[in-house]
């Protein structure tokens, strides 16, 4: 197939359709409480669940892109997300953030590296945005993350402390050291562009490079050991734990096996990452990028029941274990199919690209209810075994515009820049 779809107006208008009807879905989210509320299927706040830290931060990157594009009504969304990190959800004892608050106002105690990552990715955004106190937020998660969760010899983030950051879980997990590759990436550029700018931030946006090379290459090695997929789990010496939770495989964190979704998800990140380090990337990057979404593929894109999808996960051998279809793997499906075709000027991957839109337009969007169906059964009907209700939007809305920016700078420094569509 050739690239017609990715260079079609059309398809570019239809993109932006999709993401304004995306933004409107969710503007319920602000909580009374302060933050961003969980999101039921019709897009109403759930206010029987807690206030999460990592959902309050992806709906301020998500408005946050909408005020940078001129869209009316996100900035004062944004605010309102970023108020709760300033409020709710913030520790002001021992700094950092919750995880989550319950409804009745008790914090949860834990402190997540992948809550933090978040924090960093929306107060990038927020600065990029030039929302009002963006760069003393993003100072604070960038510090808390370098203090407590960075670990110096290893080059990886350490998974979750005690509130008080006394007591360290012994298990380390790659899904947090995913998102702050992606969080770093976009807060190098968001120092890098920001009005205030100093040389100490140029300096800061370099080390926020090499740090998301080094957690990369890692898990590229570890990837390449073990046939392109991803070992997930990690005891306290970064010893693979291939077997946690083989009793629990449908966990939304921890699930057992080899995610599918990560795999490709990495395979986008690795392109980023090369073409923001420049002249300065090691090389490798694209070739593992190809190797990491050739192997999801192959083994999560499942059709011989006359059903096809992009399964959760497979043991280590490539066999689906959870065959339900989760929305953010096809969403990330899209973002890297259109990434490998710029990367590699490849037409199998914008041949993938309209393939996984058209997948998603027939199963996943919620064409009565708006917003994407966040989890459907292997049988492609709305499910929730793992995922209920729409939570947020951020997954579904980057597939929106990641095939409409260069890969780099990060989203919302390239949609600053002006050049959605320029590529």
């Amino acid at each position: 197939m050739s690239k017609a779809m990715l260079t079609q107006p059309l398809h570019r208008d239809w993109l932006t359709a999709h993401s304004r009807a995306l933004l409107d879905f969710g503007r319920d989210f602000p909580s009374p409480r302060g933050g961003a509320g969980w999101l039921s299927s019709d897009g109403t706040r759930d206010d029987t669940q807690p206030v999460f830290t990592w959902i309050t931060s992806r709906m301020l990157h998500v408005y946050g892109m909408g005020a940078i594009t001129g869209v009316p009504g996100c900035r004062p969304l944004a605010l309102a997300a970023m108020g709760g990190l300033a409020g709710v959800l913030h520790d002001d004892v021992h700094g950092g953030w919750f995880a989550s608050v319950a409804p009745d106002g008790a914090p949860d105690d834990s402190k997540s590296a992948y809550a933090h990552a978040f924090v960093v990715l929306g107060a990038s955004t927020a600065l990029v945005a030039e929302l009002p106190g963006a760069l003393e937020l993003l100072t604070e998660a960038l510090d808390i993350l370098d203090t407590h969760f960075y670990e110096p010899g290893v080059g990886l983030l350490r998974d979750s402390w005690s509130r008080d950051w006394t007591e360290l879980d012994a298990y380390r997990g790659i899904n947090a050291n995913m998102h702050a590759v992606e969080a770093l990436m976009a807060a190098a550029d968001a120092l890098a562009g920001a009005a205030s700018a100093a040389p100490a931030h140029a300096e800061t946006s370099d080390t926020l490079r090499e740090r998301a090379l080094a957690i990369s290459s890692r898990v590229i090695a570890w990837a390449k050991d073990n046939d392109w997929r991803i070992p997930e789990h990690f005891d306290s010496r970064w010893v693979p734990q291939l077997s946690l939770n083989i009793e629990a495989p449908n966990d939304p964190f921890k699930p057992y096996g080899a995610t599918v979704g990560h795999g490709i998800e990495w395979a986008r990140l690795l392109l980023h990452l090369d073409a923001s380090l420049g002249h300065n990337s090691p090389g490798g990057l694209i070739p593992a990028a190809i190797a990491l979404y050739d192997r999801a593929i192959a083994d999560g894109w499942e059709c011989a029941s006359g059903t096809p999808g992009l399964v959760y996960t497979t043991d280590w051998s490539g066999v689906p274990v959870v065959r339900s279809r989760m929305h953010w793997v096809a969403a990330e499906a899209i973002g890297a199919a259109s990434a490998l075709f710029r990367a590699t000027g490849q037409d199998r991957f914008a041949g993938d690209y309209a393939r996984w839109w058209d997948h998603v337009a027939e199963f996943f969007i919620d064409h009565d209810g708006g917003s994407w169906h966040h989890e459907l059964s292997p049988e492609n009907r709305p499910g929730g075994g793992v995922w209920a209700g729409k939570p947020d939007i951020y997954h579904a809305f980057q597939a929106t515009l990641i095939p409409r920016v260069p890969l780099t700078p990060a989203l919302a420094s390239a949609l600053a820049a002006g050049l959605l569509d320029t590529v």
